[in-house]
């Protein structure tokens, strides 16, 4: 399994229109953002390429951004910078979290963009939850996103073509998915991420990585956040909708 340094480089491509600017990727959860004081300390512990944090950032807000991949690391602190943002950017992955931060440190954890799926089956999640609520203050939130590995698990193995093109950079390209579903839920499971760029001369530029996920169904999540602390304040699961969002606030 790669981890992103690869996709890093064209990640752009697989950010909605709506997300790409920074603003409107933290306006995208203003309904929990509301909840902070302008000055709040917020970490998102999977930040990608940075535009949820630097959007944070420019509300004000005290911000860390962590991920596992340096790369990601490395192309958050570059859109800080041109943002003129100040968020502090560190490659760790979710356990190594308390070796950087102090415990009770955050207002506000996010874990977004469908990224839990990674930590290493349930036990690997349990570690990652763990971390995360042991960084949030008493009365602290996180902000969980998800697939619906409900739904992921009973359409099979497949392969998933985008429909249009993606314009990025004056560049055009087609995402595609492969998608490699284990027979049973505790298995590791795999998804090849593909951007086929194509130039002004017709030549075709492609970059993928496959990534091992751990899917989990929404029940035993619920379970695993009860277990570290925190108490489910919010949930939007649809076992017809393709993702959700859980808001779990530290006893």
């Amino acid at each position: 399994m790669t981890g992103y340094d690869v996709l890093a480089e064209v990640y752009e491509w697989l950010i909605s229109d709506a997300k790409l600017p920074p603003a409107e990727f933290a306006a995208s959860f203003d309904d929990v953002l509301n909840l902070l004081p302008s000055n709040a300390h917020v970490l998102d512990c999977s930040c990608g390429t940075g535009q949820l944090a630097v959007g944070l950032a420019g509300r004000g807000m005290q911000v860390a951004a962590t991920d596992a991949s340096e790369a990601m690391v490395r192309r958050t602190a570059e859109l800080s910078e041109e943002f003129g943002a100040s968020v502090r950017a560190v490659r760790a992955n979710w356990e190594e979290l308390p070796d950087h931060f102090q415990d009770n440190t955050f207002d506000m954890v996010f874990c977004v963009g469908n990224s839990l799926h990674h930590a290493t089956g349930a036990t690997g999640r349990g570690a990652a939850l763990e971390s995360m609520s042991r960084l949030l203050r008493p009365g602290g939130r996180l902000v969980l996103t998800s697939r619906t590995w409900e739904l992921v698990r009973a359409r099979g193995s497949r392969l998933d073509i985008r429909d249009r093109l993606v314009r990025r950079n004056g560049r055009d390209a087609v995402v595609v998915y492969r998608w490699e579903i284990a027979p049973h839920w505790e298995e590791e499971h795999h998804i090849e991420i593909a951007i086929a760029q194509v130039d002004a001369t017709g030549l075709v530029l492609v970059r993928s990585e496959l990534l091992s996920c751990w899917p989990y169904r929404y029940e035993e999540l619920e379970v695993e956040l009860h277990r570290v602390g925190l108490q489910t304040e919010l949930s939007t699961f649809d076992l017809e909708a393709e993702n959700y969002m859980v808001v779990a606030s530290k006893v």
